[in-house]
């Protein structure tokens, strides 16, 4: 809330959620130009399936097979470190001890997410393998293996989890790659037709009044009537439990006016509890509804709390439906968008509830005369990755869009062979970096102590049953509603 509040300017270099955006479009547009015979990030690395250790990674371009597999993860490491490390100096972080932790998280995210890919783990087709078996996770696994790790060390090796806190930052890693994300959506959207993409984009913005209207409302009079929780506490809970975890809790914090102890405890336990969802319900979803690909999607947009573990939750159920269903195998990229973007339509309006919970506290709740709420804002709530996922997804859609017409059809796929490296192997191999990153760190900065806190019970329980007594089931609900046999429109 602000009076009398011009634009900061020095939000664009200084916050997160812009430097997730200016990251996003650098790798972005780096990556793009493979598209038109520049292949200037072909060495990224990228994990396969494997059983000989030796082929478990390599260079995703071709173009850079001479740096082997052990050449392309340093380069990778060496970029990663310094650009992440210039958007840690302009936000004022403390550069050597990010890059020190960065180190670590990187190259312990990275063995995981090789194991991960192990084909006795991986493998959906095991007898290519030569293999009896396997678990047929798809290599994602590698992404629950991270979780797994970063949960050891955050709970049980504290003081060398603390020394990697200032790398830890789940958020801006999981909004990176959800700009990035929006570049590989553009590039399938040119095979589906206009009217089933609209139709897809409109069940998402219908999360927007779930949220909302049914969500916060239920959240706040449970936490006010039956556990007799204050306004400054009820709010930001609501807030955090309903919408968009930490960010929304921090957001009505500060929309109120609350003390600064308030959104930090509140964030405490939407991480703890994110955890909990994340290690369940994408494997509630998939075994319950691997029939309905686009609704198990959408419900963990609108169930999983925090941007970085309901997207997790949206690859992990893209993956395992896709990986032991090839008959959704089309749909692989659009059940994780199923959740993507439910999510980032709730985000979109973090900045204008915050703007309308500001208004109802300064002239009815606490009534301060003479003070008034700036309508700008709603802009500085707004989360500015979202302009970059569409943005990504726009550019590329038109760009994939305009190849495809100036060919005959079946030259379509030859013609986009150079988009697909720059789309599918070099942008979607920093995007699955940035989601194991993302797996590891909420991992390691979720502290189930905090759950023990004095005063946090009555918060804790509080969460815990709107989450499990009705979020997660009007959540269900309204993803069935919206997504039920969607998927269909996508097979035909």
């Amino acid at each position: 809330m602000v009076e009398e509040k011009g634009i900061d300017w020095s939000s664009l270099w200084k916050k997160e959620d812009w430097w997730s955006f200016w990251l996003g479009m650098l790798l972005f547009f780096l990556c793009l130009a493979a598209a038109y015979g520049m292949d200037l990030m072909g060495w990224a690395v990228g994990a396969s399936t494997w059983v000989d250790p030796a082929k478990a990674m390599k260079p995703v371009s071709a173009n850079y097979a001479y740096l082997g597999p052990i050449g392309s993860l340093v380069v990778t490491y060496i970029v990663m470190l310094i650009l992440l490390s210039i958007g840690a100096k302009a936000m004022g972080w403390k550069v050597g001890k990010f890059a020190g932790g960065f180190t670590v998280i990187f190259f312990l995210t990275w063995i995981c997410w090789i194991i991960g890919h192990n084909a006795w783990i991986a493998a959906t087709k095991p007898e290519q393998y030569g293999l009896p078996w396997s678990a047929h996770m798809t290599g994602e696994a590698g992404y629950i293996i991270a979780l797994i790790l970063g949960l050891l060390i955050g709970n049980l090796a504290k003081g060398f989890a603390e020394q990697l806190k200032e790398a830890a930052k789940p958020e801006w890693f999981i909004k990176t790659a959800i700009v990035l994300l929006g570049a590989v959506v553009g590039l399938k959207a040119p095979s589906v037709p206009p009217e089933i993409l609209y139709n897809f984009l409109f069940r998402g913005l219908c999360a927007i009044v779930e949220a909302y209207l049914l969500y916060w409302a239920l959240v706040y009079w449970v936490a006010r009537r039956y556990f007799g929780l204050s306004r400054e506490w009820a709010a930001p809970l609501a807030s955090g439990i309903s919408i968009c975890g930490v960010s929304a809790a921090i957001a009505t914090g500060g929309a109120i006016r609350a003390r600064p102890i308030v959104p930090v405890i509140v964030a405490s336990l939407v991480i703890v509890f994110a955890v909990v969802e994340l290690l369940i319900i994408p494997f509630v979803a998939v075994a319950a509804f691997w029939n309905q690909p686009l609704v198990a999607g959408a419900w963990m947009g609108l169930a999983v709390k925090t941007d970085g573990a309901a997207a997790a939750s949206g690859e992990i159920v893209d993956s395992l439906i896709t990986g032991m269903h090839p008959e959704f195998a089309a749909l692989q990229g659009w059940i994780l968008n199923a959740a993507i973007i439910t999510k980032i339509f709730i985000d979109i309006f973090i900045g204008v509830w915050a703007f309308v919970l500001a208004v109802i506290w300064v002239y009815w709740i606490e009534r301060r005369p003479g003070e008034r709420v700036e309508k700008l804002e709603i802009w500085y709530r707004f989360p500015k990755f979202v302009i970059g996922y569409f943005l990504t997804f726009f550019i590329v859609l038109v760009l994939a869009s305009a190849i495809a017409g100036s060919v005959p059809h079946e030259q379509v796929t030859e013609a986009l062979k150079p988009m697909s490296l720059a789309v599918k192997s070099e942008m979607n191999a920093f995007r699955r970096i940035f989601f194991a990153l993302t797996f590891f760190s909420i991992g390691l900065i979720s502290d189930f102590s905090t759950l023990r806190k004095e005063g946090i019970g009555k918060l804790a329980l509080v969460y815990f049953v709107c989450l499990f007594g009705f979020i997660l089931w009007i959540g269900l609900f309204i993803s069935w509603l919206f997504f039920h046999d969607v998927h269909l429109l996508f097979l035909k």
